[in-house]
């Protein structure tokens, strides 16, 4: 079972990371669902935001990506292989960041190039934590965000092909951010690493991140390219009184002007609407404060309530 390939859909090379029917329970009844029939493809060389509120199924999908649980239903590839089998070719940085307090940090550095023989880049896993902290400084003294920049500068010098990380930003300062996310996405183009980042900040994401993947009570909301799946939405504002049918209402609320919508055109839209595409941002947000919005999917797989998103999205340029 660990040596079978999943290949891509369009033929070409396995996808990143792909699940099919992946669910998770927990508890000695199993009645708590962390993952429900979660069904997505990430191609190769994407930066993939994850995102989705709190108790979501988001560190529990990355935890599974790690082959450090084993999912209770469907399952779930990393390059075509089980999670296992590609260990070696993928990094992942928990939450919790898991480090040897009484190392250094050049000891650190030196546990990575040992555990990781004709892989590892020490000038990369340098370039991150060196700047900022001195070799000698053991682990335990380090700050919340100090660590961070260890833990990263370890998934990093492994040169993994996919690297899974989960909140790593959140405990680091606005220019740290910025700084690791310009390292981030410089790794991807250099070396065509697929990186999956888990993250509530939502601005960051946008400018980094060119797939996305929603989750939301354990469920796959909205899968595929961001352009497509933004593509697919329209942000309109309509006069007092006008009926936004027969297009999918995500979200609706008052205006001084009448009423603006984030919606899925169903056809043309009305020429008397203001029409724009929404930000990352207001997308997800309308997403999350109406859960039970049917889901989207632009990555090739299909679900029973799942919008053809081609269609949707031309429509909407149509009229833009």
């Amino acid at each position: 079972m660990s040596g079978t390939t999943l290949h891509d859909d369009t033929g070409g090379g396995p996808p990143a990371l792909a699940a099919d029917g992946l669910g998770m329970t927990y508890g000695l009844r199993k009645h708590r669902h962390a993952l429900v029939d979660c069904t997505f493809r990430l191609p190769a060389g994407r930066i993939c935001a994850l995102v989705g509120p709190n108790g979501a199924g988001k560190s529990t999908l990355l935890t599974l990506a790690a082959g450090l649980i084993r999912p209770t239903a469907g399952q779930v590839r990393v390059l075509g292989l089980h999670p296992a089998a590609a260990r070696e070719r993928l990094a992942y940085v928990a939450q919790d960041k898991p480090l040897f307090p009484q190392l250094t940090v050049a000891a650190t550095l030196r546990v990575g190039q040992e555990l990781n023989p004709g892989r590892w880049d020490q000038e990369a896993a340098q370039a991150v934590v060196y700047d900022e902290l001195e070799p000698d400084a053991k682990v335990r003294s380090l700050s919340g965000g100090q660590r961070t920049r260890v833990a990263l500068a370890l998934a990093l010098g492994k040169r993994p092909e996919v690297m899974l990380l989960d909140e790593p930003m959140a405990d680091l300062d606005p220019l740290a951010r910025h700084q690791l996310m310009g390292t981030l996405m410089a790794a991807a183009a250099e070396h065509g690493t697929t990186i999956v980042i888990s993250s509530h900040i939502l601005t960051e994401l946008a400018d980094a991140c060119d797939h996305l993947l929603l989750v939301d009570r354990g469920r796959v909301r909205l899968a595929g390219p961001t352009d497509a799946v933004l593509g697919a939405h329209a942000l309109v504002t309509a006069p007092p009184g006008r009926d936004l049918a027969p297009h999918e209402v995500i979200e609706s609320r008052a205006s001084g002007r009448g009423q603006t919508a984030l919606v899925r055109p169903r056809g043309p839209l009305d020429p008397a609407w203001e029409v724009a595409e929404p930000s990352l941002e207001a997308m997800l947000l309308g997403h999350l404060r109406n859960p039970d919005a049917p889901q989207l999917r632009v990555d090739g797989t299909q679900a029973a309530d799942t919008q053809s998103v081609p269609d949707a999205a031309a429509e909407t340029g149509a009229q833009a």
